[in-house]
């Protein structure tokens, strides 16, 4: 699909809004991460790739879940083993995972097949050793999906509730305390600076406004420019959203 045809297919949903500058690159990817200036993803048979310049390199290995951030980069595999990308290396490390964020500064954390959530302080997450077992920490609660930024960490559940975890930290990582927030989402991220993007059972997008150091809950849900694309994942970074749809086609917007 053109740029231009996929303008033409958001026009009819922007109602008074400006349009997106968007447009689907070539590929395709069920789930995708991006931090700092890079872009990973994995596709469907498990293959696993980064962004260089305007070309996909796929990278060695074999993974279902990726991300990318100030802690490295991690992935988690169809048996929720653990690995981390050490000198262009998959090095796998204690714990089982099936969904795991690098995105907290220095710590990384996620969540289980029974939805326990845990996380991984600095120390440990910078020292990272396979011959010995990491100290992952147990969150109280449930969530499907857990993703950290400079204010915090947000979660979703398995009925797609919203939640926000208060007072975490890079050492100790655990938090403090649950806060339910209004809306319900299917997945959520939240990017390095702070931002929280997430996409709704509909495939809607949408952005927390409001978010501050003083009030890292934010003050209410945006949706992206009316844009619905059918979309099942998203991740911010530099200005640019980058959106999977259920067709597992990417699509690179301009903020």
């Amino acid at each position: 699909m053109m740029l231009w045809e996929f303008l033409l297919l958001l026009l009819p949903l922007l109602a008074g809004s400006s349009a997106l500058d968007c447009i689907e690159i070539p590929g395709s990817l069920k789930q995708i991460d991006a931090s700092n200036g890079q872009v990973f993803g994995v596709n469907s048979a498990g293959n696993i790739y980064t962004l260089y310049g305007d070309s996909w390199v796929q990278v060695p290995g074999s993974l279902k879940h990726v991300t990318v951030g100030p802690a490295g980069v991690w992935g988690v595999n169809n048996n929720n083993n653990i690995y981390k990308l050490v000198g262009g290396r998959w090095q796998q490390v204690t714990g089982l995972l099936k969904q795991i964020d690098a995105g907290g500064d220095m710590f990384v954390n996620g969540v289980n097949m029974n939805d326990d959530i845990y996380c991984l302080s600095r120390p440990p997450t910078v020292s990272v050793n396979s011959d010995s077992a990491l100290p992952w920490v147990n969150i109280a609660g449930k969530l499907k999906y857990y993703s950290c930024g400079v204010w915090g960490c947000w979660g979703v559940n398995s009925a797609d509730d919203i939640y926000f975890r208060f007072d975490v930290t890079p050492d100790p990582c655990a938090g403090s305390r649950w806060e339910q927030i209004p809306g319900k989402l299917s997945m959520i991220e939240v990017g390095t600076e702070g931002s929280v993007y997430g996409v709704n059972s509909a495939g809607q997008v949408y952005r927390r406004e409001g978010i501050t150091k003083s009030n890292p809950v934010g003050t209410s849900w945006t949706q992206v420019a009316n844009f619905i694309c059918n979309c099942k994942h998203v991740s911010y970074d530099l200005g640019l959203l980058w959106l999977i749809t259920d067709q597992d086609k990417i699509v690179k917007c301009r903020i």
